[in-house]
C-alpha cells in the first residue's frame, strides 16, 4: 500500500488534516506523521487517532531521516504542513523561520526527488502576496506577484519558490495551496481567536493591535482540509490553488463576537502596539479551486466561530497546559518568555 507522509501533523492544521483524511477520505490509509514537537506541536491533538498512524518525532531539516521514512514506508504522497507560523515570533527570531520554512522545505523536496514520490503538496499562506489597502476592491489571485513584508511571510514565499523550482528543474510532481487565516479546534492559544477565547474565559484582557480596523479573511480548518484533499485527488500537477472564504473580519469584530458568545464585558478589550510590518489586509480570489475542483466552504463564519468557542469551553484540559508554552507575550511589547 502506498503511504502518505504528513509533516507537521501534530500541529493545528496538520492534525485536523490527519483526522479528516483518516475519517472522511481514506480510513485505511497508511499515514506517517513527522513532527518535531516544538512548543506548538502536541501529540494530544491526535489522541483520538492513536493506533491508526505511525508517529515519528523528527525534523524536516534532517534529510537522511526523511529519505529513510519515504523509502521504508513506501510513501507516494508528501503533504507538508511543517512550519514556524507565528508572525510575532518571526519578528523576534527570524532565523528559526528560515531554518524550518526554507531550509526544511528544501530538504523535504530533495528527499522526495531522490526517493521519488507521486505528489508533493505544500501548504502555504495568503501572506506571501503582501498586504492590500483596506479599500482595495480586488483580491489576490494565483498570478499575483509575491511581495512579502515580514520574516514569516518571506520564509513562506521562499519555500513556495523552491517547490516550484523543484517542479520546473527536476520534474517533481508538486501542488501548492495558499490559504487564508484558519480557525477551529486544536489551534494553539497564541493565535488570535483561541487567544481571545481562553483569555476571556479567565477574565483576562484581550490584546487588540492598535490598527483595529485591519482585516483578515477567515476559513474554518475543516473547509481547508477538504480543499487540500480536493487538490490531492483532482488538482493539476504544477499548479497553485488559492483557498479562501471571502469572509473578512476586523480584530475588533472578532473580539466582540468572542465576548458576546461568552457573555463577557467589552471592558476586557485592551489596545497594544502594532507589531512591526503589520499587514493591513489579505483577501484571496478562490475562483480557480471553486471552478476546477468544485470546492466551496461549507461552514459559515458565525456558526464556525460559535462552535470553536464551545470547543475551547469544553476542552480546558487541552489548552490550559499550553498557555505558558507560547514564546511571545503579545501585550507586553514583544517580550519573549
Amino acid at each position: 500500500m502506498t503511504g502518505m507522509l504528513i509533516t507537521g501533523g501534530a500541529g493545528f492544521i496538520g492534525s485536523n488534516f490527519v483526522r479528516h483524511w483518516l475519517t472522511e477520505v481514506e480510513p485505511a490509509a497508511a499515514v506517517v506523521v513527522l513532527d518535531r514537537l516544538t512548543y506548538a506541536g502536541n501529540r494530544a491533538n491526535l489522541a483520538d487517532l492513536e493506533g491508526r498512524f505511525t508517529f515519528v518525532e523528527g525534523d524536516i531539516v534532517d534529510q537522511p531521516l526523511v529519505e529513510s521514512l519515504l523509502a521504508e514506508h513506501h510513501i507516494g504522497v508528501v503533504v507538508n504542513f511543517a512550519a514556524e507560523s507565528h508572525n510575532s515570533l518571526a519578528v523576534i527570531d527570524p532565523g528559526r523561520f528560515v531554518r524550518t520554512n526554507v531550509v526544511g522545505t528544501q530538504a523535504l523536496l530533495e528527499a522526495a526527488r531522490r526517493v521519488g514520490v507521486a505528489r508533493f503538496h505544500h501548504i502555504s499562506t495568503c501572506e506571501v502576496y503582501g498586504d492590500m489597502a483596506l479599500d482595495d476592491p480586488g483580491a489576490f489571485t494565483e498570478a499575483s506577484p509575491y511581495r512579502p513584508r515580514t520574516p514569516y511571510n518571506a520564509s513562506k514565499a521562499a519555500a513556495d519558490h523552491l517547490v516550484r523550482a523543484y517542479h520546473e528543474t527536476y520534474g517533481l510532481p508538486v501542488t501548492i495551496t495558499n490559504c487564508s487565516n484558519n480557525y477551529g479546534p486544536y489551534q494553539f492559544p497564541e493565535k488570535v481567536i483561541p487567544l481571545f477565547i481562553t483569555r476571556a474565559l479567565d477574565d483576562e484582557p484581550l490584546p487588540l493591535y492598535a490598527s483595529t480596523q485591519h482585516r483578515r479573511e477567515w476559513l474554518h480548518v475543516e473547509d481547508h482540509c477538504r480543499a487540500i484533499a480536493a487538490v490531492l485527488r483532482q488538482g493539476r500537477v504544477g499548479e497553485t490553488y488559492n483557498v479562501g472564504s471571502g469572509v473578512e473580519a476586523t480584530i475588533t469584530e472578532i473580539a466582540d463576537a468572542v465576548l458576546a458568545a461568552l457573555g463577557k464585558p467589552a471592558s476586557l478589550k485592551t489596545i497594544v502596539p502594532d507589531r512591526p510590518g503589520h499587514d493591513r489586509r489579505y483577501l484571496l480570489d478562490a475562483t480557480k479551486i471553486r471552478t476546477e475542483l468544485g470546492w466551496a466552504p461549507r461552514i459559515a463564519f458565525d456558526a464556525g466561530l460559535a462552535a470553536t468557542v464551545a470547543w475551547y469551553v469544553e476542552h480546558r484540559a487541552w489548552w490550559e497546559p499550553l498557555r505558558n508554552r507560547a514564546p511571545v507575550v503579545e501585550d507586553r511589547a514583544w517580550e519573549v518568555r
